[in-house]
């Protein structure tokens, strides 16, 4: 198969974009229950910080798990802060917080601060995260860690950076410290709903989300890891129940309005997938995976040009990205433009050597041109990555029957339908190829079966072609006027019919 590649939530986060069980693969039973005491232990004994003052680490805390500036601004109104602005400044700017943020925090009262500040190693390590920089992160923060092993937001930043890596289990580890130690800060629940998520646990990716909830009720991160979880499972209706509740508190939210275009297009309902992408182009005009994945609706629905259009924008947003240079170059295929596929293809080859794909849509694009050699290294190619393939196993044995490899052709279609037994064409073709190597009894064998499968005039004639072969004329001039009925416009069919009609008199006045 050569489908076009849609960018899932999980793929452009680099996943393997899907085992259900509560067990975290690779950690035992016992680790991932002491993992749930611990969360207890902070919720139920650790101090509960949940309506106290923010101090200036969790602020940055917050920062580090991307709180949106609507949340920011609501929890530092309802609960105010702890620590002067000026002993956190530095820490702030480099942790990316913005000149509204700043002025909000300002203006906020501290009556008595406790005069505590940032860790300016943990603001530095959010500004590596923020430039991808995650391993220099968590060195720095493992670091400042050594001198402060209780300070839940260094734990918690180190989880943000370890789940960046995807390093599950020890993210996992660190965020059950940050919730022993900062209990008060539901985002510690959302980042381990996202973990979860990741790791394809659905069910627990949603129970995190909800202890977030349970935490803070107006959480719009909370609520969309809650519908992620869902999507994981499979329930696509409280998926998009969940995304509908965190766009309710923040409209505004690009990534959310994807989702439910990811959501909807797994449902089979293109048409609501695409509004909703086109929702998130509108908030964001720059987001290139919503480009492609609308293409991929709009390839689906057949409106190729669309397809094209969109997955142009998405590469001239990322052209380095190799998933929208196969999208377009599959597209290019499917529309007949077989240059352009080349083209497309050949310049992804060229920018990404590692990247395996689109052997299908080349072999198809060189068949077209007649160059057999270049389609069978391509076919080959295709079956190194899906060896299983019946219908790329055909393929290949056509392209090696016209340049007359006939017995490697045997091969391949004997492997296409043995992998593929109703398949009429590659019984069909394994037909063919045997008249050509004269094994006649094979032969019909399989071109009965593909006959039978798909009676129509070019089966029928094959097999009256490999009747003759074989002197049987009768039979063969049953099946010649089959097929010459069936189109009786197909002039070859009438012309050989006349000819074996012919060739019957000649052998009956011999006789």
């Amino acid at each position: 198969m050569n489908a076009i590649t849609s960018v899932t939530y999980q793929s452009l986060l680099l996943a393997a974009i899907v085992p259900k069980e509560p067990v975290l693969p690779g950690r035992s039973v016992v680790k991932q229950a002491f993992a749930v005491i611990l969360f207890c232990f902070a919720q139920c004994w650790g101090q509960d910080r949940s309506n106290l003052p923010l101090r200036g680490n969790e602020v940055l805390s917050l920062l580090a798990a991307s709180a949106s500036e609507t949340r920011l601004a609501r929890i530092v109104h309802e609960r105010g802060i702890d620590f002067q602005l000026g002993t956190c400044s530095k820490a702030l700017h480099s942790a990316g917080a913005t000149t509204a943020m700043l002025t909000l925090l300002r203006n906020e009262k501290t009556p008595n601060p406790s005069g505590v500040g940032c860790t300016t190693e943990l603001g530095q390590a959010i500004s590596l995260m923020r430039q991808g920089k995650y391993r220099p992160a968590e060195m720095k923060l493992r670091l400042a860690l050594g001198s402060a092993p209780q300070d839940g937001a260094l734990h918690m930043a180190l989880g943000i950076s370890l789940s960046q890596q995807e390093r599950w289990d020890e993210a996992i580890d660190s965020f059950t410290d940050a919730s022993r130690n900062m209990p008060g800060i539901a985002e510690v629940h959302t980042e381990l709903a996202y973990v979860f998520f990741r790791q394809d646990d659905g069910d627990n990716a949603v129970a995190e989300a909800r202890t977030a909830l349970s935490m803070d009720p107006q959480n719009a991160s909370a609520y969309r890891y809650m519908g992620l979880g869902f999507y994981s499972n499979g329930k696509y209706l409280a998926a998009i129940n969940s995304f509908e509740q965190s766009l309710i508190r923040e409209p505004e939210d690009a990534d959310v309005y994807f989702e439910i275009g990811v959501t909807y297009r797994d449902q089979g309902d293109l048409r609501k997938a695409a509004i909703a992408y086109k929702h998130a182009l509108k908030l964001r005009p720059d987001f290139w995976q919503a480009h492609s994945n609308l293409g991929s609706v709009y390839h689906d629905q057949g409106r190729m040009d669309d397809a094209l259009a969109e997955y142009r924008a998405a590469k001239s947003l990322a052209p380095s990205e190799p998933s929208v240079r196969n999208n377009l170059g599959t597209t290019f295929c499917d529309k007949g433009d077989f240059d352009n596929a080349i083209a497309e293809f050949r310049e992804l080859r060229k920018t990404d050597p590692s990247w395996d794909g689109g052997h299908n849509c080349l072999a198809r694009a060189y068949m077209s041109r007649k160059d057999y050699d270049a389609a069978i290294v391509e076919l080959r190619a295709a079956l190194l990555a899906n060896p299983t393939g019946a219908a790329e196993h055909r393929i290949l044995g056509q392209a090696l029957l016209v340049v007359g490899k006939d017995d490697e052709a045997i091969s391949e279609f004997r492997r296409a339908v043995e992998l593929n037994p109703e398949s009429a064409a590659g019984h069909h073709y394994l037909g063919a190829a045997l008249i050509n190597v004269q094994a006649f009894e094979q032969a019909e064998k399989e071109l009965r079966e593909a006959v039978r499968l798909e009676p129509t005039a070019r089966n029928h004639y094959y097999l009256a072609a490999c009747l003759i072969s074989q002197n049987r004329y009768e039979e063969a001039l049953t099946e010649m006027q089959v097929a010459s009925r069936m189109e009786p416009t197909q002039n070859l069919y009438r012309a050989r019919l006349e000819e074996l009609v012919r060739l019957m008199k000649t052998s009956s006045s011999d006789h």
